[in-house]
């Protein structure tokens, strides 16, 4: 994106404050394939890092070679949303040196990318007690506005205008995180 059509984004978002895409949630995702004393340690550093309790993801399917049965425990999950969104995904960014590829932001401006070591995150430190995990980390973006498609009662479809878009998105971050597209 060049810088005129950055300025081409913001002045539409001075004008029309609605347009402003902000975080809906951040959930992170640790994926081990095995249950036990490891899968602890890693819900320990993911809570560590959230101030949440991780939820467990339990296997689909059994796989005789790597010893997982259906229904085991093989992973944890955490979902983020509000201001602590904000200050924590600042944080993975820093993890990842303020980078991230543009290829990995779809058409509705969600974006994923992974963490390789938890010890990346400032305010994270090594202890081998724990050892080192990478998560992936997905954020869902949202505008005001989109709850009329969630809501119960009086749901309804919302305007192609209305959702957000890749180059939004990448103006978002750019603006607010100092981000490099790479």
């Amino acid at each position: 994106m060049n810088e005129e059509e950055l300025n081409k984004i913001y002045k539409n978002w001075e004008e029309q404050p609605m347009f402003r895409p902000k975080i809906n949630s951040i959930k992170l995702n640790l994926s081990l394939g095995m249950a036990g004393e490891p899968l602890n340690r890693g819900k320990a550093v993911l809570s560590e890092l959230c101030g949440q309790t991780p939820v467990d993801t339990y296997s689909k399917q059994t796989w005789k070679k790597w010893n997982i049965r259906r229904g085991q425990a093989v992973g944890a999950k955490i979902t983020v949303r509000g201001e602590k969104a904000y200050e924590l995904l600042m944080k993975l960014f820093h993890a990842n040196e303020y980078k991230l590829k543009s290829s990995s932001i779809d058409d509705q401006g969600n974006f994923a990318f992974g963490v390789s070591e938890h010890i990346d995150i400032p305010g994270m430190n090594y202890d081998p007690n724990v050892g080192i995990y990478g998560f992936d980390v997905i954020v869902q973006m949202k505008r005001a506005g989109y709850r009329v498609k969630d809501r119960s009662i009086k749901r309804n479809k919302i305007p192609k205008k209305q959702f957000l878009s890749k180059d939004e998105t990448m103006a978002f971050l750019i603006k607010n995180y100092n981000l490099t597209l790479i």
